[in-house]
């Protein structure tokens, strides 16, 4: 089962974790590791918060895709009221198309 399994997890997850625990690092903008050198050699990419996201980001386009086949996080009603930056406004409302 793992063996069928684990190489489908690993192009969906950033990280697997089998019998062990979290490190508790959150994707925030408080949490870089790095910094001038000697503490990284290169100061351009972290693997842990916000920074991260620019290192392990797979981008997905969703051109002229249908509202209905949209993950919900990306949906113009936005069902899971995520706050979004709308028209330069930080808004959990819906956007009307």
């Amino acid at each position: 089962m793992c063996s069928t399994l684990l190489p489908i997890l690993e192009q969906k997850a950033g990280r697997l974790l089998l019998n062990g625990y979290p490190t508790g690092v959150e994707v925030c903008d408080a949490m870089v590791h790095g910094g001038p050198y000697p503490a990284t050699s290169d100061a351009r990419g972290t693997s842990v918060g916000s920074l991260a996201i620019d290192r392990f980001l797979r981008p997905v386009c969703y051109q002229n895709c249908p509202d209905e086949l949209l993950p919900d996080a990306l949906k113009n009603g936005n069902p899971l009221g995520i706050l979004r930056l709308v028209d330069g406004v930080n808004t959990r409302e819906g956007v009307e198309m």
